[in-house]
């Protein structure tokens, strides 16, 4: 039975890539605008259900995925800390290596980022993602400080930080950006 279940992992795995690198693929070649949920599918061999079974969230889900991984990774970017890094230093350890902000992209993942940034529905869509994500990293926050599950300067921190990828990302010099906003950040939130 486990050989069958991860052959059956391999096999959705393969049609989630299939399926992304054709958006990608069609998406850089036409413009995203211009390309279809159907176009993507026919793409990549697939049906448009199976398209939706592993992209819910549609066209923007294909370059961007959904807010799981991200929820996961900034919890494990709190928690995991080393033990003389404050939660503002590990969130923003963990910034610096995403989409613009990332100093070594590969070219696939640069190409995926000029997309985003270029396009004003995955921008929105890649924003969303981030903000969702507030009540989980308020509570990380909180829990890392010693705070109150409910403590507002958590919660204010948290929203304070999930929009600073949007916002040091239009700037011309992004890293410089998310530096300055978290030295900002470090001067109203000291204790964290």
């Amino acid at each position: 039975m486990p050989e069958t279940t991860g052959r059956r992992e391999r096999k959705k795995a393969a049609t989630r890539q299939a399926l992304s690198s054709a958006a990608l693929r069609l998406f850089l070649e036409r413009g995203f605008d211009k390309v279809t949920v159907a176009q993507v599918a026919e793409a990549a061999d697939a049906a448009v259900t199976t398209l939706f079974a592993h992209f819910p969230g549609g066209k923007e889900a294909l370059i961007l995925g959904d807010g799981a991984e991200r929820a996961a990774a900034l919890t494990a970017a709190v928690r995991e800390r080393a033990p003389d890094a404050s939660i503002l230093d590990a969130l923003q350890a963990f910034l610096v290596t995403r989409g613009p902000f990332d100093p070594r992209p590969s070219p696939e993942f640069r190409r995926r980022t000029d997309l985003v940034m270029r396009t004003p529905a995955l921008r929105a869509y890649a924003r969303k993602l981030w903000t969702e994500n507030e009540t989980v990293l308020a509570a990380v926050i909180a829990e890392a400080a010693g705070k109150a599950a409910d403590d507002l300067s958590a919660r204010v921190l948290a929203r304070y930080v999930l929009e600073v990828p949007d916002l040091a990302a239009l700037e011309p010099d992004p890293r410089h950006a998310l530096e300055t906003a978290f030295d900002h950040l470090r001067q109203g939130w000291p204790g964290f």
